[in-house]
């Protein structure tokens, strides 16, 4: 198991630039998929993009391709996500998450932190 601890969010105006980091705990991290959801009021959590353990291969979600960037450094056990241009659509609580798979599906990740709010405004 993977204990997972976000930070980073905060409000920021539109087109402005936000980081956020995930720290991990448990020997595990190293072998798992890392990932970055989110959930706006009233909506499903949604992909976001998704990092291998190699940190090779990552995915993203169409909606974020280009402006935001996910990264890992293994010897620290930290996830990181870095958000450029954003827009107040962006807005929502970003849950960091391991799982076994390379995927975008919520179900591809069994480890969740408990979020950090991202607020944009226009």
């Amino acid at each position: 198991q993977v204990q997972l601890v976000e930070s980073g969010g905060g409000l920021v105006q539109a087109g402005a630039s936000l980081s956020l980091s995930c720290a991990a705990s448990g020997r595990a991290f190293v072998t798992r998929v890392m990932g970055w959801f989110r959930q706006a009021p009233g909506k499903e959590r949604e992909f976001v993009a998704a990092v291998s353990w190699s940190d090779i291969t990552t995915y993203y979600a169409d909606s974020v391709k280009g402006r935001f960037t996910i990264s890992r450094d293994n010897a620290k056990k930290m996830v990181y996500l870095a958000m450029n241009s954003l827009k107040p659509e962006d807005t929502a609580v970003y849950y960091c998450a391991a799982g076994r798979n390379l995927g975008k599906s919520v179900n591809d990740f069994d480890s969740w932190g408990q979020g950090t709010q991202v607020t944009v405004s226009s």
